[in-house]
């Protein structure tokens, strides 16, 4: 029996073998779970694709086609464009070294192999019009390692090449491979720099040495877990995992779990101010944060779990992926990490120990705020001036808000190419510009018609006729398209595929443009006909996404309103918190934008960019307005409403600020992979949450609150309430 110094309330303890057991058999439990999970970590590559093709709907033209096309060739080879440069036109009887060199890319290994009759599967030396530059086409049979294929290829070309000469490897499989060795720091470096960063900063702003040690311990724990599952899952087909989720998986799950951490601890401390029984205070701090814990936990995962609703496959995916790593945040932040805090006691916040206070604070600045009573600091100020000027504070908040959603128009967020999807230096890169110099830009990337067998040279002429198709012929079977040329086409099911040659890069607006072009004007040659390849998947994919960014929003906000509603027991309160929410989101949409077009010089957006930004942005931002107005409605049920946002304010303002700044500083470690993609989502959810942390949380919704009263519980009994 141990006793609360404030109130003398006896307080039931089990026996002491219960005390050290449960805690024991908990650490161990995770223990186990990092021990099967963490050397599940450097296998998500095995089981992760970044083809863009296989996240795309079964309803989309371009799926249909890569099924019929499958139907044709007699393999499944990607193309590698490998482009040898000089600096004096090639002369014709140089095209006979050439040759030799082309036999010699045939032999890497991962190429496809020669069928019977066939001395090699590489098209070329294909000399371009102006003579200086030659081309091949490579297959790559070995569509699992084409990054390691790809790399041989290099090595053959940069050795044998003639002297004097440049050589690049590029096209679908040279940027593929280029993909994968930009995704090649998700195992280690992400995970590296994005620990550092939440050591270093709770170690600045706890001045703990064993706390930072605690909380990364726990999200660690959390991470092997849900790593665990997502690869058991993505093993047996379940989920489709890739290199952004896989990012996004580990940056996640830290920033949650450090999150959760942080609240949870916070708690713990003020309970060991008051009572010596550390049992007593860890179940104290785990009934007072779990409800909001719980909440943010339960918001954050549905709103993910509305990803599902999209008809992209990689959205869809990331939903449930995400969801996992926030459940085991939750469950090691309410499980583990309890366990670890009871097992080191007040030593946890060594040097800072705290001691047991035996009088309730008194304010001694001589100005009696109510609510303010024991606050100090930063916290103090700001809860004064919120309690002297509440409109003033919360008109200037949102008045700032509204000049960074000025900038929200110059967001270009309708695709880019994929060439400019990696940031860092790529032969690939630099060998579809040259490629584009010398040949026709779509060379090694076709559009791939299906049409009728009856209606094939109709539809031919029809695209051969279409402005931006610099060439097209009817397929007639693998390899070389000249030597193929005097055959027959071939059919199967009655369809015939046509290959045709886009006259810009096929990653480009315009091939997007003539791709759009194509599906509007062949149906009247022919009404089955089916448009494919490339530069269709990308378009594809890309209306795809603006379609889901329309469906999805209002999905997540009705669920986040029904969470808060049930939460806070009240209509008023919810709607202004999802208000501000939203407000923020377009505000750090804004910025964005003027930072993307004129400080890093980004060609523009993925359409995903904004449906991810909203998701996580709305779901983690609510996370700290949840932690403040939970512990608010705490606070007002005893003190009223204005000194209950004024308490709730300054008891929960420094650790909530450190989260965000933990939870940021995670995210901003997604941009050291040289992503596009990555790199925005990287700056949207830092800004944001910094924008919500610092504007929304500490100062938009406490004053608007206080402001408005007790109105904003309303319909709960606590309206009634004087204040």
């Amino acid at each position: 029996m141990a006793t609360n110094s404030h109130n003398q309330t006896p307080i039931t303890r089990p026996k002491r073998w219960v005390r050290i057991v449960v805690p024991a058999v908990i650490i161990v439990a995770w223990f186990v779970v990092a021990g099967f999970g963490g050397p599940t970590f450097g296998k998500l590559a095995s089981v992760s694709t970044n083809d863009q093709a296989a996240f795309l709907p079964a309803s989309a033209d371009s799926t249909k086609v890569a099924a019929i096309q499958a139907g044709f060739a007699d393999s499944k080879a990607i193309p590698a464009i490998v482009v040898v440069t000089s600096g004096s036109k090639f002369a014709p009887y140089q095209l006979g070294s050439y040759a030799i060199l082309g036999q010699s890319l045939g032999k890497v290994d991962g190429v496809q192999a020669p069928a019977p009759g066939q001395t090699t599967t590489v098209g070329g030396p294909i000399p371009s019009a102006d003579g200086y530059a030659v081309e091949y086409i490579v297959p790559i049979s070995d569509t699992k390692n084409v990054d390691v294929v790809v790399k041989n290829l290099r090595q053959v070309v940069h050795a044998e090449a003639p002297a004097g000469t440049k050589s690049y490897v590029t096209g679908p499989a040279g940027l593929s491979a280029d993909l994968v060795t930009a995704f090649g720091g998700i195992d280690g470096i992400l995970l590296a720099v994005a620990l550092g960063a939440v050591f270093i900063i709770l170690l600045l702003v706890y001045r703990s040495i064993v706390l930072p040690f605690v909380v990364l311990f726990t999200s660690m724990f959390a991470l092997t877990g849900a790593i665990l599952l997502v690869y058991g899952l993505a093993y047996w087909n379940v989920i489709k995992l890739n290199g952004q989720s896989q990012g996004i998986l580990s940056i996640l799950v830290i920033g949650a779990a450090t999150d959760y951490s942080l609240l949870l601890s916070a708690r713990y401390r003020e309970a060991l101010e008051r009572t010596e029984d550390k049992w007593a205070a860890i179940t104290g701090a785990i009934k007072n944060a779990i409800e909001p814990i719980a909440a943010s936990a339960a918001t954050v995962i549905l709103a993910l779990l509305c990803l599902l609703f999209s008809d992209l496959n990689s959205n869809r995916s990331l939903g449930p992926i995400a969801a996992i790593g926030i459940a085991f945040s939750f469950l090691a932040a309410i499980t583990l990490l309890p366990a670890l805090l009871y097992a080191f006691g007040r030593r946890v916040y060594w040097p800072q120990t705290p001691k047991v206070v035996t009088e309730h604070p008194h304010d001694t600045t001589g100005q009696s705020v109510h609510g303010l009573e024991g606050i100090t600091g930063l916290w103090r100020r700001v809860g004064s001036l919120i309690a002297r000027h509440p409109r003033a504070t919360w008109l200037v908040a949102l008045a700032v808000l509204g000049a960074c959603i000025l900038g929200l128009p110059q967001l270009k967020a309708s695709g880019v190419p994929q060439t400019a999807l990696i940031l860092s230096k790529s032969e690939a890169v630099d060998g579809q510009k040259v490629l584009a110099q010398h040949f026709d830009a779509g060379s090694g990337s076709p559009v791939v018609i299906i049409t009728s067998a009856d209606k094939a040279d109709a539809t031919l002429h029809a695209i051969t006729t279409t402005q931006g198709i610099a060439s097209a012929y009817v397929y007639a079977g693998d390899g070389n398209p000249a030597a193929l040329a005097q055959q027959p086409p071939k059919v199967v099911d009655g369809k015939v595929l046509i290959n045709a040659t886009l006259a810009d890069q096929a990653d480009s607006n315009a091939a997007e443009q003539v791709v759009r072009n194509l599906r509007s004007s062949l149906p009247a040659t022919d009404a089955s006909v089916k448009v494919g390849g490339v530069t269709a998947i990308a378009v594809d994919t890309n209306d795809t996404a603006r379609t889901d960014l329309f469906k999805i929003i209002p999905i997540v906000l009705v669920v986040i309103l029904i969470i808060l509603m049930l939460l806070l027991r009240s209509i008023v309160a919810p709607l202004l918190l999802i208000g501000s929410v939203v407000v923020s989101y377009a505000a750090t949409l804004g910025v964005s934008a003027l930072v993307f077009n004129h400080l890093f010089g980004f060609p523009g957006a993925d359409p995903t960019v904004p449906l991810f930004g909203f998701v996580f942005l709305v779901a983690l931002g609510v996370d700290y307005n949840i932690f403040l107005m939970t512990r608010v409605r705490e606070e007002s049920l005893k003190i009223g409403t204005h000194a209950g946002i004024l308490r709730g304010l300054g008891v929960t303002g420094s650790v909530i600020t450190s989260a965000g700044v933990v939870l940021a500083v995670t995210f901003a470690a997604l941009a050291i992979i040289p992503i596009l993609f990555l790199a925005q989502i990287a700056f949207i959810v830092a800004f944001g949450v910094l924008l919500d942390t610092i504007i929304v949380r500490s100062l938009l919704v406490p004053a608007l609150a206080y402001d408005m009263g007790r109105i904003i519980w309303w319909p709960s009994k606590l309206w009634r309430r004087s204040q």
